[in-house]
């Protein structure tokens, strides 16, 4: 909402929209939302420590840790030099995902009756893969302007590169959770032990189940 309200849904045009380093109230207003967005970049650091606490080693992907140690890294950058204009896009976008994102985390970590709701694991994927799209394409659009006058044309080249990279490795992501089934929603997993006959380790199905018919592993 910050960043709607200190630019994006206040006069930004989504095309060239440059830095202001003035001193009105929006100016200002994005410059706090750029640091606050900044420091959550730490917070979300916690999620690695907490998978390391609680021993989820499976869940600490190279994807997982590249993207939380680069965002602080590179944003310090960019809330220093351009805090503001046509570069915080993707940080809008990246909101939106996150509170998308903890809402389904939140949802999970109510126990196993709330299972059933989290089908739609696959779609909040699909919803990250699409804020990469959007990022490169409306950060490349820089690149076919005939004049733009952006103060910070290196964080284009950056983002644009940060936007593609994570693309890929989300796709990548996408491909062996999904493609292959590593990391398919409980509640599909349901579905796919459902049969009375696993013909995989050939046993009943009965006894590689628990009482709510998910597959147990007692790594979860």
């Amino acid at each position: 909402m910050q960043y709607v309200m200190s630019g994006w849904g206040t006069g930004y045009t989504f095309h060239c929209d440059l830095v202001d380093y003035s001193d009105s109230p929006q100016a200002v207003r994005m410059a706090g939302t750029c640091w606050l967005y900044y420091f959550s970049k730490f917070i979300e650091m916690f999620d690695t420590i907490f998978f390391v606490l609680r021993k989820k080693n499976g869940q600490i992907t190279f994807l997982h840790v590249y993207h939380h140690s680069i965002m602080p890294f590179t944003w310090w950058f960019g809330v220093r030099f351009a805090a503001g204009g046509q570069g915080t896009f993707h940080a809008l976008l990246n909101c939106v995902v996150h509170v998308i994102m903890y809402s389904y985390y939140g949802l999970s970590a109510l126990g196993p009756a709330y299972q059933k709701y989290l089908w739609w694991k696959k779609y909040l994927t699909t919803i990250q893969l699409i804020q990469f799209v959007m990022v490169t394409t409306h950060i490349w659009q820089y690149f076919f302007m005939k004049d733009c006058p952006y103060q910070f044309p290196i964080f284009i080249y950056i983002i644009g590169l940060y936007g593609l990279v994570f693309l890929l490795l989300f796709l990548n992501f996408w491909y062996h959770a999904y493609t292959k089934g590593k990391r398919l929603p409980k509640v599909l997993q349901a579905k796919t032990w459902a049969h009375p006959y696993n013909k995989t380790n050939g046993q009943n199905n009965s006894e590689i189940t628990n009482g709510n018919g998910f597959h147990h592993d007692k790594n979860e």
